[in-house]
Order: structure tokens, then C-alpha cells, then sequence
């Protein structure tokens, strides 16, 4: 016969193994429930986050990498997902990463056009599909597909660059270079070309296309210089391709007698400027673009009202104010 004591031993035993058994059955389920759920409840990411499309026109310009840092910094602050994808330049390319991102499900589309007139399709079943877009930098042509779209005042940037150009020159022999597939590079051109035209003495000798690219900018103008053209100044579209035009001007020993204006005020554009090596620069602000397009992005989402359009200031710089806007950095 079993005494008391035992009996209580027992007991407890019985107890023990079957707390035991019923935590196994409750860890059991748990682990075929978060398997089933297939959920990513990590610290950054909320559940049912907003996945956002990003799609610049290429990032090999820092301006583009500045803009989608700021945005990344409140998409992850938010704990919503970003995919960015980089089409080089390749306006097909990019169509394609865009139906890429639809198939994925994104709920926001943030783009800056490679062709201002070759998204139409693609956007059209962007909005068929609920999703929000959001242009930055340079417009398109169909804007009714548009929810926002943030640009630098492209226009005026060109018209302060003229402005100062003329004060500077009494007659001009002028080279433009051109990125004529994006409505900002035409902007901007135009704008200079509002200006200079209407003074006499002012002569447009050729226009360059290089879209906004070192790399196209400085051969292209070298086969200009190579022709035997005659020019004494150059306006640039972006600073991308100013820094293409002072290197060609540099290898062939006329830096000293060509003037070079240029619209970003790019780090590398205002140490040139600094040098006297360019005239002046129209300048852009990432940071502010990347940081309203964030704050549109979560208006948007949240049903709020947005402008439709938003301008980003633009200002002059030259070797006067230069370094007030710090030459190491974009401001």
C-alpha cells in the first residue's frame, strides 16, 4: 500500500506531465499559425503595410539618390516597403519595371519620367488598378493620370540663368545642350532662350542633345569642336552635362575663352563655379523635392487633399554667393 506521501508524488507527477503535454499542444498551434499567416511582423514593418513603387529617370545622378533617400527615411519610418527600380535611361525599360511593380502589387507609384510622352499606357493601368502616382522632377504629357507632381520651377531656372548670362556677355555665339525627350530640359531651355533671344548680337550656332549625361555631353561637343565650329558659350541643360562641357572645352585648351551655364548647382558645378571654370548655375533642392513628395505619398494614402501641382523654388548661383551654399554637398 502506497503511503500518503507517495500518493502525493504521484499526483504531482501526473500534474507535471500534463502541463508539460498541454504546453507542447499550445506551442504546436502557435507555430502552425505564424506558419499559415506567412505575416513579417519585424520591428520595422507594420502589418498591412503600403508597398511604394520608385522609378527614376536614372541613378547615376546624385539628385535622384538624394530625392528617394528622403523618401525611404519616411517609408521606413512608417513601416510601409519601398522598391526602386533604375531603368538607365531606357524609357522601354522603364514601362516595363513599372508593369513590373503593378503585378507586385504596389499601392503608391513615385516617377520621374525617361519620356514625358511614353508612360500613358502603362499609367492608365496604374490608375485602373487604385494606385496613386506621384511625378517628381520633370512632368509627363497625360497629367489627368497624375495625382501630384513636384518639379523645380524649370522654367525660371532657365530665366535667371539668361538674365545673368546677359549682364555677363554683349554679344554671344551659343552652343545649347539639350535633353529634348523630358519636358524639364525643354522647360529650362526655353526659359534661357526667352530671355537671349531678344536681345541683338545673340546667336544660337547649334543645338547639342546629350541627354544630361557626362558621358554623351563631352564627346558630343567634342565632335562640334572638331568641326571647327565657332562658339565663345555654352548653356546646359542640367550640370551633368556642364561638367561634360568644361571637360571637352579643358582637353582642348578653350576653358579660358568659353563661358558654361548650367542648372542643378551640383557639388561638382560649384566647385567649378567657385574656380571661375563655370559662369553660374540655377540651383535645384533634392532634399526639399524628396521630402514633399514623402509628405504627399502619406496625404494621399490618408485620403487628404493635395495641390496638383507643386513648384520648388530655384536660385541663382554664382562665384559671388557660391560659397554660402556649401560646395560639398547639394543644398
Amino acid at each position: 500500500m502506497l503511503s500518503e506521501e507517495n500518493k502525493k508524488n504521484n499526483n504531482y507527477n501526473n500534474l507535471f506531465w500534463i502541463i508539460l503535454i498541454l504546453i507542447n499542444i499550445t506551442a504546436f498551434g502557435i507555430l502552425i499559425f505564424i506558419g499559415d499567416t506567412k505575416e513579417d511582423y519585424s520591428v520595422n514593418q507594420k502589418k498591412n503595410s503600403y508597398l511604394i513603387g520608385a522609378s527614376y529617370m536614372t541613378m547615376n545622378n546624385e539628385f535622384y539618390k538624394i530625392i528617394s533617400e528622403e523618401i525611404n527615411a519616411r517609408v521606413e519610418a512608417e513601416g510601409d516597403r519601398l522598391i526602386l527600380r533604375d531603368p538607365a535611361l531606357n524609357a522601354e525599360r522603364q514601362k516595363e519595371q513599372i508593369s513590373d511593380m503593378l503585378d507586385m502589387g504596389i499601392d503608391v507609384l513615385v516617377i520621374t519620367p525617361v519620356e514625358w510622352e511614353g508612360l500613358t499606357s502603362v499609367l492608365k493601368r496604374a490608375k485602373k488598378q487604385g494606385v496613386l502616382i506621384i511625378v517628381l522632377d520633370t512632368n509627363i504629357y497625360d497629367e489627368d493620370l497624375v495625382d501630384c507632381t513636384i518639379t523645380s520651377d524649370n522654367y525660371y531656372a532657365g530665366v535667371i540663368v539668361g538674365e545673368y548670362f546677359l549682364e555677363q556677355c554683349e554679344t554671344a555665339k551659343l552652343i545649347i545642350m539639350t535633353h529634348e525627350t523630358t519636358k524639364s530640359g525643354q522647360e529650362r531651355v526655353q526659359g534661357f532662350l526667352d530671355i537671349v533671344e531678344k536681345k541683338e548680337g545673340i546667336e544660337i550656332v547649334q543645338k547639342i542633345e546629350c541627354k544630361g549625361q557626362l558621358e554623351i555631353a563631352m564627346p558630343n561637343l567634342q565632335e562640334v569642336i572638331d568641326q571647327g565650329i565657332n562658339f565663345d558659350n555654352v548653356f546646359c541643360l542640367n550640370d551633368l552635362a556642364s561638367v561634360g562641357v568644361v571637360a571637352a572645352l579643358e582637353k582642348n585648351h578653350m576653358l579660358d575663352k568659353i563661358g558654361v551655364y548650367g542648372v542643378d548647382a551640383s557639388p561638382d558645378s560649384k566647385a567649378l563655379i567657385k574656380e571661375g571654370m563655370m559662369g553660374a548655375s540655377a540651383a535645384q533642392f533634392p532634399s526639399e523635392i524628396g521630402k514633399k513628395a514623402a509628405d504627399i505619398i502619406y496625404k494621399l494614402l490618408n485620403e487628404e487633399n493635395v495641390e496638383k501641382n507643386i513648384l520648388v523654388p530655384v536660385k541663382l548661383i554664382t562665384k559671388e554667393n557660391v560659397e554660402a551654399f556649401g560646395i560639398d554637398r547639394w543644398q
